[in-house]
């Protein structure tokens, strides 16, 4: 349960300014803390996902590092054949990462990231995760949680299903390594990252992304509402290795799932049903237990 010990954040920035982000987003946060982890060297392989906007309009890349625009639902087969061409020229120090969204992983891309997974294919897969297709609209996905608004699970109809556990799933390929973060833990952020560069084999980060548009969150409050997430127990920080030995690498007191979700627009019919809540509780109680939290 020990909490990763603080971790000196590289200076480096890579991340360029002139990128295409909204204010407070989750992911471009996230981008500039991973490259600072991944250094120079470095490939990303980016699907159709909000990234692919915010690096910029071609020929130009904010990500100061080359990046590669992939269809939606082949980064995983794409970041593979990258691998596969540096291997042959002899280049075994650049890290290939796959930079994708939920949509891009959790629904369309998973056939192509079970795949590398299965092989133990030499990449890091980054999920980005803000819990929706954000660059089209904010539509649900497999990762957009129970009682959760989206333009198509609106407020009479939000979603009744729980959100894909798709670290239980990638855990399951038996894959050396596998984390979760977010950038309101920059230390343990940078420490899973710089981890997953120095190991071999298929690596997987789930990262949490706040979106204000599509959270309904005002954007100076996104690192709060990811700090929340992991308060709540809602985004555990973790980390799995070989698909079996679980690790919560962040455990602070549980509070704050009232705030939580009060402060989420897309959540306001939920917010007001204690009985949803209360099924809200129990399903994270049962996750927690499952990868061997303790009670508090």
């Amino acid at each position: 349960m020990s909490q990763i010990p603080y971790t000196t954040i590289p200076a480096d920035e890579i991340l360029a300014p002139g990128h295409l982000g909204c204010g407070g987003c989750g992911a471009t946060l996230s981008m500039r803390l991973a490259l600072k982890a991944l250094g120079r060297k470095t490939v990303l392989v980016v699907p159709a996902c909000c990234w692919s906007i915010i690096d910029g309009m071609a020929p130009f890349t904010a990500a100061g590092v080359p990046l590669m625009h992939t269809p939606f639902a082949s980064a995983a087969a794409a970041a593979s054949g990258v691998r596969a061409a540096l291997d042959v020229k002899g280049d075994v120090d650049t890290t290939v990462c796959a930079w994708a969204g939920d949509g891009g992983t959790f629904d369309i891309g998973i056939q192509a990231l079970s795949a590398a997974a299965e092989r133990n294919e030499n990449i890091i897969y980054v999920c980005y995760d803000n819990e929706a297709y954000m660059n089209t609209g904010v539509q649900r996905s497999s990762a957009t949680p129970f009682g959760a608004w989206t333009t198509t699970t609106p407020n009479q109809r939000v979603k009744e299903q729980p959100k894909k556990d798709i670290m239980r799933i990638l855990a399951a390929h038996g894959i050396p390594y596998a984390a979760t973060a977010t950038v309101a833990y920059p230390d343990d952020f940078i420490a899973k990252f710089e981890r997953a560069r120095q190991m071999r084999g298929t690596r997987f980060l789930h990262v949490l992304s706040p979106c204000p548009p599509g959270w309904k969150i005002p954007s100076e409050r996104a690192i709060e509402f990811a700090r929340l997430a992991v308060a709540t127990r809602v985004f555990p920080l973790v980390e799995v290795e070989d698909g079996r030995r679980w690790r919560v690498t962040v455990d602070p007191p549980r509070e704050g799932l009232s705030a939580y979700l009060a402060g989420q627009g897309r959540f306001r019919q939920l917010a007001e049903d204690g009985e949803r809540i209360a099924e809200v509780v129990r399903a994270l109680d049962e996750r927690w237990a499952a990868m061997g939290g303790q009670a508090r």
